[in-house]
């Protein structure tokens, strides 16, 4: 048992002082001591997810647009681009997940990635619907990036989600005895599938 805790204690030793030096680098970058582009993409992206694991989104947020930023065009730069997203929306930086999000999908319209990017966006919206009396421009525009991941990403992992909070969303305007404007459903014939509408039961 002496052994197998004096081993336990060393390696949690050399994870400790790991964990110190990563900090230590991350701390000299950040003031300038060390040029962040001597670093390689794969580098700067792990980077961005230690810190997402240190709860530090920001930090995570700004790691993977140096990636996009120094290594463009690269599939370190497309990984970095989805993170970005991902951070920004856990931080509740709304603006700037949308941001990532639509230049993902500018971008990489036809990735594998690209549902989630659609599916983030769509967060970005409705994770800021307040619950009474202001302004439901954001409750349109949720429901709008919703729709567009159930009807074009209808097998993906998202679409089941995309349903339960566009019923929700849905469910938020009849409560209010609001009806979206005519324009919202002028490119189809009515909700989508599945979904109910306010004068359905």
């Amino acid at each position: 048992m002496a052994v197998g805790g004096s081993r336990v204690k060393n390696i949690m030793l050399v994870l400790a002082v790991a964990g110190l030096s990563a900090c230590s680098t991350a701390e000299r970058v950040r003031s300038g001591d060390i040029p962040i582009d001597t670093f390689s993409a794969k580098q700067i992206f792990e980077r961005g997810e230690f810190e997402l694991q240190r709860n530090d989104e920001k930090q995570a947020s700004f790691y993977f647009s140096e990636v996009e930023r120094l290594y463009p065009y690269s599939d370190w730069a497309k990984r970095g681009l989805i993170m970005q997203a991902y951070a920004n929306h856990k931080a509740k930086n709304y603006l700037e997940s949308r941001s990532a999000a639509k230049r993902f999908l500018d971008f990489y319209p036809a990735d594998e990635d690209a549902a989630y990017a659609q599916y983030l966006l769509a967060l970005s919206y409705y994770d800021q619907i307040d619950d009474v009396g202001r302004d439901q421009k954001l409750t349109f525009e949720a429901l709008q990036e919703l729709r567009t991941v159930i009807e074009r990403y209808p097998e993906s992992d998202y679409a089941r989600s995309a349903i339960l909070k566009f019923d929700l969303a849905f469910d938020h305007l009849a409560a209010k005895e609001i009806k979206p404007p005519a324009p919202f459903w002028a490119t189809i014939s009515g909700p989508p599938a599945g979904m109910k509408t306010a004068t359905s039961c």
